[in-house]
């Protein structure tokens, strides 16, 4: 009798584990299920940009480079999806010491014409003087009122350390915010800045690289522009485009720009 009992609870035992963990699984499921319908829900196609945009962001925008070739701003303008139009372009200016981009001054002046809010951006490199780098830039870009703030792309070590790297973007950006007394903002990609750059520069505005993500880009720290695509398609440029979102309203866009 005793064995019988012991065998009837160690069923019931059974049972309401079985019961247990279906349960929760279940449970489980259908919050991972919930979560990833919100993910998806967060992109939406827009075939007039042939990429899907990320939903909940009022202003959209561009960057170009000579990479592009020539591009004819007025159809840049009036292209249209839904409710979103290309709203602010940066443009690259410079590199290194002594170049600048070869389609810079056309870019430069033409999405002003077209009315884009425009800012310019310097390719930095690692191997060489921040200051003289910083130098370049300014000789080659006038920035005026209306104008986004003056950004540096790092995005390679170039084979040096990181702290190096950090010492040129140091002098790099001390030197612009000198010249345009307007903090610079930074460009790079989530991963290179996390592992190389971190929380030294956490003070300057960041413009983060983050692809192939549902959500925000993932970065352990605040961001202003989020560069999440670099195949879309614009009326006007016949190569693919980098496309970005601002973080924020019509009020600190404006906030942002020149004085």
């Amino acid at each position: 009798m005793a064995k019988a009992k012991k065998s009837n609870n160690r069923k019931w035992w059974i049972l309401l584990v079985a019961v247990v963990t279906v349960t929760v699984g279940y449970a489980a499921y259908m919050y991972w299920k919930q979560v990833h319908e919100e993910e998806q829900a967060r992109f939406a196609l827009y075939p007039e940009f042939g990429i899907e945009l990320p939903l909940g962001y009022k202003i959209h925008g561009i960057d170009v480079s000579s990479y592009q070739n020539f591009i004819y701003w007025p159809l840049v303008k009036e292209i249209q999806g839904e409710d979103v139009t290309i709203d602010f372009v940066f443009i690259k200016a410079t590199e290194g010491l002594n170049d600048a981009d070869k389609q810079f001054k056309r870019n430069w002046q033409q999405a002003k014409q077209a009315g884009i809010t425009r800012g310019a951006y310097h390719y930095f490199l690692a191997t060489k003087n921040g200051k003289l780098q910083a130098l370049n830039f300014i000789k080659n870009v006038k920035l005026e009122a209306g104008d986004l703030p003056p950004v540096v792309d790092v995005e390679d070590l170039y084979g040096v350390s990181p702290a190096a790297l950090q010492q040129g973007l140091k002098e790099w950006l001390q030197t612009v915010d000198s010249a345009y007394k307007v903090k610079p903002i930074i460009y790079s990609f989530a991963d290179f800045y996390q592992q190389n750059l971190g929380k030294a520069f956490n003070d300057y505005p960041l413009w983060v690289a983050h692809y192939f993500n549902e959500g925000n880009p993932r970065i352990n720290r605040d961001w202003v522009f989020w560069q999440h695509s670099d195949s879309g398609k614009v009326n006007g440029i016949t190569t693919k485009v980098d496309f970005n979102v601002f973080k924020g309203d019509s009020l600190a866009f404006a906030n942002l720009l020149m004085k």
